[in-house]
């Protein structure tokens, strides 16, 4: 990854057709998708007018400069930042990346064939690496023996088809899901450690991560360090916090700071009606590109954050909420791209924190 988790680039030389290419796919897979665009030139530019007043404030001095209106901004900078931090917190409320030139990176690429073939030199002396496909202005099956997919120029369902799998094989590939058990709360309001309750044939420690351990690749239990001890005899791999006093948005982090290219399905330990279709229901819905996969509760319209799959890409905009101030989890997800499920059941993920809460459960125990 360069600029984002979701990115492919369309390289070719001047008047091979990326920019006109760019704009059908983007019209294509629009609707489904939020994309953003990273234009390289080998050009200055200037995206102001001599003599206006961004313009003579950049002349004047000024590192950076921001222009908005009510349905734009534009910022432009001069300073001399190798990183990509700035691109990548730009891009990232998007799904997917597409970049117009930079051959030179090791970016998943298509290389668009022009009428002289000089781009094809490129693939053969090993300059241009990851290419993923060819677009011909001529017929495919010209070029069958390089080995690679090849698509007329003018099939962009083909190409826009391609491009979707391509970036979702990379989750797949790339993009573990782990398990992550919500566990180091004070448990305040219920006057006992929550996690520790039996409602069923184990306590909702061992009950959850095992939930988890059905679906996920591992299995963790976030915790405060002062309960290492008492947790880790359930055999279960502890994450502690890291960020203490903001509540579980502390324990995502430390997981994220712990295995920061893992997705992680959170599930809080005071849960005590989530079960294995739930979980099965929202990985298999799980949308990578997104910020993270939740249910919303049709009843309350509220969404849940202690069940929740948060992918990788998240864990840059929670570190700049808690920089703010801000550590809520619902926060975080009304203010981001998330795919959101409805539950049949939104009794399903029922918070129980209170010893009242608990004999109710209890007693529905028994009644069945």
């Amino acid at each position: 990854m360069q600029f984002h988790p979701f990115e492919i680039a369309f390289c070719g030389y001047s008047g091979s057709g990326k920019t006109t290419l760019i704009a059908s796919v983007i019209r294509h897979l629009g609707a489904k998708y939020s994309i953003a665009c990273y234009k390289h030139g080998c050009h200055r530019f200037d995206i102001d007018r001599e003599g206006k007043d961004s313009w003579l404030m950049a002349n004047a001095g000024a590192g950076t400069v921001m222009i908005s209106d009510p349905e734009k901004k534009a910022v432009v900078t001069r300073q001399a930042d190798r990183s990509t931090m700035l691109e990548r917190q730009a891009f990232s409320g998007h799904d997917m990346l597409f970049v117009e030139g930079l051959k030179e990176l090791p970016l998943q690429k298509l290389l668009l064939v022009d009428s002289e073939k000089k781009i094809l030199d490129l693939l053969h002396n090993g300059t241009a690496s990851n290419v993923c496909a060819l677009v011909t202005p001529d017929e495919p099956e010209r070029y069958g023996s390089l080995g690679i997919p090849v698509f007329r120029r003018d099939n962009i369902a083909g190409i826009s088809a391609f491009i979707e799998t391509t970036l979702l094989r990379r989750a797949a590939d790339h993009i573990p899901v782990y398990g992550l058990v919500l566990a180091g709360g004070l448990s305040s309001r219920m006057g006992s450690d929550k996690a520790l309750l039996t409602y069923h044939l184990d306590n909702q420690l061992v009950r959850t991560a095992s939930l988890l351990r059905s679906c996920c690749s591992k299995v963790f239990i976030s915790c405060r360090a002062e309960q290492e001890k008492m947790y880790g005899r359930f055999g279960f791999p502890l994450i502690s916090d890291s960020y203490l006093g903001i509540g579980p948005m502390g324990g995502l982090l430390s997981a994220m700071q712990a295995e920061p290219h893992a997705a992680w399905l959170a599930a809080a330990c005071d849960l005590p009606f989530i079960d294995g279709t739930t979980a099965e229901l929202l990985l298999s819905h799980r949308h990578p590109m997104r910020f993270a996969t939740v249910f919303r509760n049709p009843e309350t319209q509220h969404i849940e954050p202690l069940f929740a799959c948060y992918e990788p890409k998240s864990r840059s905009r929670l570190l700049l909420m808690h920089a703010e101030g801000c550590n809520s989890l619902s926060r975080f997800l009304e203010q981001s791209r998330i795919e959101e499920l409805e539950l049949a059941n939104p009794g399903v993920l029922e918070n129980i924190n209170t010893p009242a809460e608990a004999d109710s459960v209890n007693f529905l125990k028994k009644k069945s």
